[in-house]
């Protein structure tokens, strides 16, 4: 397979906008499955885990491989849901372009908004496919022009809908000027492709003239045919439409309805016409680690290159073991051959390398760039690993992954039970960087952590019922964090005999506050000549691990920037060991230095209910101490954008379904980490 002839995209939403609904369509046209599945019967092939087809979710992103007219497709679907952020945030890291699904009646939801900007940060080319059209309410022309007011781009309408709502027939083609129906007797395997009806001409050629101007205005060839007024065929039209779209100046629109089958197959030749292949998008940038010198490189997407690849996703399979998802860029992997994990700095092999589709694998001899597969038999790789060769070490750039802002005690109910509960949760881990667990040092319990309390009950549900692993669980605690304040130096020596040998170390630290939201930092202002290499990796270890373990109340630092200043190195008393105890005791007492506050966590609360109780909705968020941001009305409901500490959230779902008769929604996902009044009792 060429690599033009290549897509790699992703279908991202709003959580029930009818992402997963329209995978299965795209598989059953392509002939990749033979019988469409629902979600709502819970037969749903992306969503293979029990726990989707029992919730009616995507949690995990699936991929899967598929083929349209000669062309390979590899589509990963995405969960809508914002407890599960990082998956999105993951899959959209390896893509080459997105089809956003936007509900006709819903329009732009919170969680598009979401989606959205996380596409921009990856600079993901990306078309909209307007699903639901069938819906009384649904509004083709409002939801195209939601998109274009929330995130200012420029849309061009590629299709228009015959009817909307329940007199919703099928589509215009403004390309080709035709009429498409699709027949209900064979699940819309078929359509019929008719003239335009003269009572819907007008407004047609309206339309397909407000197409010709949005490309020409984008591409300056076309620019100039259409003032000199001169002829533009269709092939000119898709030919400029997709270096806009590649370019992200325009944004395609398409329209239908994923239920009902209506408006699949020309999504699936939009996807082939104006999303970008492999060799389109800018080079990946990645950085060649030398010895001491780290310089940026592109790596240029060719199968003669050095092998380059990122493991973006990991899954445990009962038979197989640990499977990494991997989006190469550069070069060829092969079954069989040894690897080099740059980050970890080790050789790895890859035992067998699968195609996949969904849930079923078909085994491939070698994958190359611009291609995704799963790699088996890598032991230590994790999520955000970049593959490569040693001779070549080139590192891409890490994902970045939010914290976890929600915790809770977990207990096996067998003492048996405890170590299958350890093994099971770091398997867990390394699927899902956003969750973690650690033991408590005061009470001696075993804590995880996740992003909020629907992510925690997924995984506590995965850890029963599918590691077969009985336990108890505690009630919700939300996890605090703690920053410096002010800028503070201080110098700490450390003498100790062991074994009869003296362990000697001397080092000066300086902690400084960070901007809210940019994390920790640790640099060393001492230069690297007759003092070992280990003794800097020892002293950033002793720093990294204060980090997570915090300075007076035991949760972990954030915003806190460590520098070290001065290193007093002894080579005949100065040991590695002695160092890092040194990093340890020098962070804690430089920062208590440098005024400590607990921070807690703020969450964005995006509210959608009916008109008439709004009123209600908004008093459920400011009983709890949030501020309402700012209010939206839509057709039929009214948005609210809130922000309230998470500590008082537990249990909003129950009180706001109560005052709202269960027609309100909510999403809820953490912002950023505010100083708690009152300290930790407040």
């Amino acid at each position: 397979m060429t690599l033009s002839k290549m897509r790699n995209i992703g279908i991202m939403a709003h959580i029930d906008a009818g992402k997963t609904t329209t995978t299965e369509r795209i598989l059953f046209y392509t002939g990749k499955i033979h019988r469409i599945g629902e979600i709502d019967d819970g037969a749903a092939t992306m969503d293979f885990m029990q726990q989707e087809q029992e919730r009616g979710i995507t949690i995990q992103s699936a991929a899967i491989t598929t083929d349209w007219n000669g062309y390979q497709i590899n589509i990963i679907d995405t969960p809508g849901h914002v407890d599960f952020t990082a998956e999105v945030e993951r899959s959209l890291r390896v893509l080459d372009g997105a089809v956003a699904v936007i509900c006709a009646v819903g329009w732009v939801q919170p969680q598009t908004e979401t989606v959205w900007k996380q596409a921009d940060e990856f600079n993901v080319p990306r078309l909209c496919f307007v699903n639901k059209m069938d819906r009384i309410g649904a509004d083709f022309f409002g939801a195209m022009n939601d998109v274009h007011e929330k995130f200012s781009c420029d849309t061009v309408a590629m299709e228009i809908p015959i009817g909307q709502g329940g007199d919703f027939e099928g589509v215009i083609d403004l390309l080709y000027m035709k009429e498409i129906r699709w027949n209900e007797e064979d699940e819309g395997e078929t359509f019929t492709v008719t003239d335009i009806a003269a009572e819907r001409l007008e407004q047609a050629q309206e339309w397909h003239d407000k197409m010709i101007d949005a490309i020409a205005s984008v591409d300056e060839e076309l620019g100039e045919l259409y003032l000199e007024g001169k002829e533009i065929t269709s092939e000119m039209l898709v030919k400029a439409l997709r270096k806009a779209t590649i370019n992200r100046t325009l944004v395609p629109f398409l329209c239908g309805s994923s239920r009902h089958n209506q408006g699949i197959q020309p999504l699936i030749d939009a996807i082939v016409n104006y999303l970008p292949s492999p060799e389109e998008v800018p080079a990946a940038e990645g950085i060649h680690v030398k010895k001491s010198i780290e310089e940026k490189v592109e790596v240029p997407c060719k199968e003669n290159g050095n092998p380059v690849g990122l493991v973006f996703k990991i899954t445990y399979d009962k038979e197989a073991g640990v499977l990494c998802y991997v989006r190469v860029y550069s070069g060829k992997f092969s079954t069989g051959t040894q690897i080099y994990n740059v980050d970890k700095k080790k050789r790895e092999r890859i035992n067998r390398i699968f195609r996949v589709n969904a849930n079923k694998m078909e085994q491939i001899d070698s994958v190359s760039a611009g291609d995704i597969a799963v790699f088996v038999g890598l032991k230590l790789a994790q999520t955000g690993d970049t593959l490569g060769s040693e001779g070549m070490p080139i590192r891409l750039e890490n994902m970045k992954f939010p914290e976890p802002v929600i915790s809770i005690a977990i207990e096996p109910e067998t003492i048996s039970d405890r170590d299958k509960l350890k093994d099971t949760l770091e398997i867990l881990s390394r699927e899902d960087p956003t969750f973690t667990s650690h033991d408590d040092a005061e009470t001696g319990q075993l804590i995880i952590s996740g992003m909020g309390e629907l992510h925690l009950d997924v995984l506590v549900t995965r850890i029963k019922d599918d590691f077969k692993v009985q336990c108890r669980v505690g009630a919700p605690q939300v996890t605090y964090r703690e920053a410096v304040t002010t800028t503070a130096e201080h110098t700490e020596s450390y003498s100790k005999v062991l074994g009869g040998k003296e362990n000697t170390a001397c080092i000066t630290l300086k902690a400084e506050p960070r901007e809210t939201g940019s994390g920790n930092l640790y640099t060393c202002d001492v230069k690297h000549g007759e003092i070992p290499e280990e003794i800097f990796e020892a002293i950033k270890n002793g720093i990294e691990n204060s980090f997570a373990s915090g300075i007076q109340f035991g949760y972990p630092c954030t915003d806190t920037a460590i520098t070290v200043t001065a290193i007093d190195y002894n080579e005949l008393t100065s040991t590695s060991f002695a160092f890092e105890a040194c990093a340890v005791q020098a962070f804690d007492e430089v920062c208590r230095k440098a005024s400590p506050q607990l921070l807690e966590p703020v969450m964005s609360v995006d509210i959608v209910c009916p008109k008439e109780f709004v009123g209600d909705a908004m008093s459920q968020v400011t009983q709890r101490g949030g501020m309402i941001n700012s209010m939206e009305d839509k057709t039929n409901d009214s948005v609210v954008y809130a922000q309230a500490p998470m500590a008082k959230m537990f249990g909003f779902s129950t009180n706001l379904r109560s005052v709202t008769q269960g027609r309100a929604s909510f999403s809820m996902v953490f912002s950023h980490f505010q100083v708690k009044a009152g300290g930790l009792n407040g």
